[in-house]
């Protein structure tokens, strides 16, 4: 009680540094990447984009565009882990800041904990800077000490930057769902994700810059020097690493930069089209996440699914309609509109309690007429030679992680945002919208095959009773239980189930 009380009596951010607010590169065309994508450009009005579906694909494209970076590069995550492939990206990024490559990489402070030493030796080469968005004032010891020494400031730190987004020389871009981590790239022995991606050249990159900008000269936005006391031992802690690679400690992760290098050397296409970055203000989060004060990239998705005239795919790890959502499934069903979402499972999901909100309203959508997938913790390998767009998961469980909509087959929105309270009211997010008929083809073969592989298709049968059923023969059907979690979730389930704050989920 006395640790507590002294963290909350210091619970107080340090008074901004005032500095010069910076930009991204003003004039993209003066690098290769950006003379490419001018050249390449078959409309100055359009952007070209490619879905970076499979772990190893979307690794190497960070890679080759921190290799192909000349004068910038701008990093922005919700979350950063210590392992192998986020130090595999940051390595990349370093060698670009030897090169002369000015950096500036923001990172949610949210997880930062036992990572800021090695974000403060980032800061080391004078052409890296690193900030915290939306800092913890103390107690940052641990995740649980920070939030602890905070509960005076609640209603800040509530709200998370939730953007993904890697830009190199204001000219080419990855964002989407990925986060920096193995996890994400199916690099993890245990749990890897499904997730998606977008390659991204053109004007759509200058719109997510002028976002990072936004938050990058935000007030919210900490040098991570002005948070983290004393120096750690940079040098020591770059020979060990080092070291650890030579004894194949710390192995390379699996990855194929070919996508990349193949469209910049005239093997690979991207798709030109028209395309537009919808994004949160920083002033979502510094007013709380009140909607009166801010436009949000809720009323922007929801206007999009408005549009929809005969089908909708929602594809969102995290489902939580409310009844909003609701209200919306009924009026598109009404005007004869299919809907189809791919979730996670129980079995599945990395977050069990926020499954609660989604399991409020299955009932709902399923008497509307909403086809509700859920996804498998072990996702079915395909018969050689077939090989799944996703990659390979090998002996390890899976679960969504990817954000996409697909509307009448003709629209497609990729981005951070879940379908959920927390991602429409309370964290920063962004995405991209495409038109391409051919882009929501790919995505809707993708939804397909997994649905059809390795999820449950949820019914309801006439007394009102659950029905899990798999397109694969190998899996049975369940009824009236969650499929394939264990004892301790299904409790959560039942005992949090009606209490558990949907705002919070």
């Amino acid at each position: 009680m006395l640790l507590l009380a002294g963290l909350q009596g210091c619970a107080s951010l340090p008074d901004p540094v005032p500095h010069e607010p910076t930009q991204a590169l003003r004039e993209p065309q003066a690098t290769s990447l950006g003379r490419w994508a001018v050249q390449a450009a078959p409309n100055r009005q359009y952007s070209g984009v490619r879905l970076l579906v499979a772990g190893d694909e979307a690794l190497g494209a960070l890679m080759a565009l921190a290799d192909r970076a000349e004068r910038t590069l701008d990093l922005q995550y919700y979350l950063v882990h210590n392992d192998a492939a986020a130090r595999a990206v940051l390595r990349r990024v370093h060698a670009a800041a030897m090169r002369g490559v000015r950096v500036r990489f923001l990172v949610d402070d949210l997880n930062t904990a036992a990572k800021e030493a090695s974000l403060l030796c980032l800061t080391d080469h004078p052409n890296i800077q690193v900030r915290l968005y939306n800092p913890f004032p103390s107690g940052r010891f641990s995740t649980a000490t920070r939030v602890l020494a905070s509960l005076t400031d609640l209603p800040r730190i509530n709200h998370r930057m939730h953007n993904k987004m890697f830009v190199a020389d204001n000219a080419m871009a990855v964002t989407g769902g990925r986060n920096l981590g193995d996890a994400y790239f199916l690099n993890s022995p245990n749990t890897n994700f499904v997730d998606l991606d977008v390659l991204v050249a053109g004007p759509a990159v200058q719109e997510l810059s002028a976002s990072f900008d936004s938050f990058w000269n935000s007030a919210l936005a900490y040098p991570v020097h002005r948070l983290v006391t004393g120096k750690p031992d940079c040098a020591g802690a770059v020979a060990t690493a080092a070291a650890e690679e030579d004894k194949g400690i710390d192995t390379a992760p699996r990855m194929d930069a070919s996508v990349v290098h193949g469209v910049l050397g005239g093997r690979e296409r991207l798709f030109w089209v028209p395309a537009t970055v919808i994004a949160d203000k920083p002033s979502k989060i510094a007013s709380e996440g009140n909607p009166g004060r801010s436009e949000t990239i809720e009323d922007d998705i929801l206007g999009l699914l408005r549009t929809a005239r005969q089908e909708v795919l929602i594809i969102s790890p995290y489902f939580v309609p409310g009844r909003r959502g609701v209200a919306l499934a009924r009026e598109l069903r009404q005007r004869g509109v299919r809907m189809r979402v791919l979730t996670n499972s129980l079995a599945a999901t990395d977050a069990p309690v926020v499954h609660i909100g989604y399991a409020r309203y299955r009932g709902d959508l399923l008497g509307l007429g909403v086809d509700l997938h859920e996804l498998r913790p072990r996702l079915a390998p395909h018969a050689a030679p077939q090989r799944s767009r996703l990659g390979s998961f090998g002996s390890s469980s899976a679960s969504l992680h990817a954000k996409a909509l697909v509307i009448d087959r003709r629209t497609v929105l990729v981005g951070s945002m879940n379908m959920d309270p927390r991602s429409a009211r309370l964290n920063s997010e962004i995405g991209l919208v495409m038109r391409s008929p051919a882009l929501a083809d790919e995505l809707a073969t993708l939804f397909d095959e997994v649905i059809q592989r390795s999820a449950y298709h949820v019914q309801r049968l006439g007394d009102g009773t659950l029905h899990w059923v798999s397109d694969n023969p190998d899996v049975p059907s369940v009824t009236g239980t969650e499929p394939e979690a264990g004892a301790g979730r299904q409790l959560l389930l039942l005992l949090l189930g009606p209490f558990a704050p949907e705002e919070m989920l």
